[in-house]
């Protein structure tokens, strides 16, 4: 390998495609998050190694891992990707922000329970912006905001989103989330406000996918409560969720985000003793780019939309009894 040359240059599409090898861990899921193939990526990772003069993996098994260098070169490519940003925004703040586009990645029940009157509310605002909203997850909703097919990432905190010390993001805390347990309406603790998570350790449960963010948090809950629940259907839809458990099929945890949508149907919703279980909602920004003034305000729309809709004096269903009073971040 060569020595490090002191004019040396870098491809900043080849340092993306390091960056995404440092999250998915494996050429053949760094190939399918990129749509590349294995060869392809690396080919690109070769081609970054004779750039910069140093090597980047190394063989483990049958798969590859980052080198010390390539770390290096990775905390150096987080620096460099946010000033580039903030060339961009700087751009775009000379214009003062009065036209542009924004393209919003969100999970399903930010769709359903926020967006909505942040969009309305931005239609008003800023009339000569288009704002597009892509339902994704976390890893593949930050892997499109890396790579820019994304402007603004809407997110729950769980295991596969990024943690709060990534230096490669710039957050907005926005809410967090109660959730309340769903039951039947004919279910023996139905009549309760406020019951114990562990007395339903026996019951059918209804819980969305491992991989999405509401599978997980509830399978962390219960684990947390000192039971394995019993997944008898395993659904991602809210409105699907609420309808099997109306028909009896089992119990769920609901966010309170989206239960207004659902004041329809016949359920009960019982708050949890101790502390209630809940999730953090956030915006997320490329670092650099928090400056850019459209983004800003799309920022500060979902952060007045978020307290909005958490007003404690808002009306609730009587089918859902829960208060719906998540506490919102300042």
């Amino acid at each position: 390998m060569e020595q490090v040359s002191e004019t040396f240059t870098v491809d900043l599409r080849r340092l993306a495609v390091l960056r995404e090898l440092q999250r998915r861990g494996s050429l053949a899921r760094t190939a399918e998050a990129l749509h590349l193939t294995p060869s392809a990526v690396s080919q690109q990772i070769a081609a970054l190694a004779r750039e910069a003069g140093v090597p980047l993996t190394e063989r483990e098994g049958r798969g590859v891992r980052l080198t010390g260098q390539a770390r290096v070169l990775l905390a150096h490519a987080d620096v460099i990707a946010a000033q580039l940003e903030r060339a961009r925004a700087d751009l775009a703040a000379y214009g003062e922000g009065g036209r542009g586009a924004v393209r919003i990645g969100c999970f399903s029940s930010g769709i359903l329970g926020l967006l909505p009157g942040a969009l309305r509310a931005l239609a008003e605002r800023l009339p000569h912006v288009r704002v597009d909203v892509v339902e994704a997850e976390p890893p593949d909703l930050f892997t499109a905001l890396d790579g820019g097919q994304l402007d603004l990432a809407v997110a729950v905190d769980f295991a596969a989103a990024p943690p709060h010390t990534d230096t490669r993001y710039r957050r907005t805390d926005l809410l967090t989330d109660v959730l309340d347990l769903a039951v039947p309406p004919d279910h023996p603790l139905a009549g309760r406000s406020r019951v114990s998570l562990r007395e339903l350790a026996t019951d059918a449960w209804i819980i969305g996918d491992a991989r999405s963010c509401c599978g997980a948090v509830a399978r962390s809950v219960c684990a947390a409560a000192g039971f394995t629940p019993d997944i008898r259907h395993a659904v991602n839809d809210w409105g699907a969720l609420a309808a099997l458990v109306e028909a009896g099929q089992g119990v769920a945890l609901i966010p309170r985000l989206v239960q207004p949508l659902y004041a329809h149907r016949q359920l009960a919703l019982l708050a949890t003793e101790g502390t209630a279980p809940a999730r953090n909602v956030f915006a997320a920004v490329r670092a650099g780019a928090e400056g850019d003034p459209v983004l800003g305000a799309v920022c500060d729309q979902l952060k007045l939309s978020a307290r909005e809709l958490y007003r404690p004096t808002r009306a609730s269903s009587p089918a859902l009894h829960a208060a719906h009073s998540a506490a919102v971040t300042e």
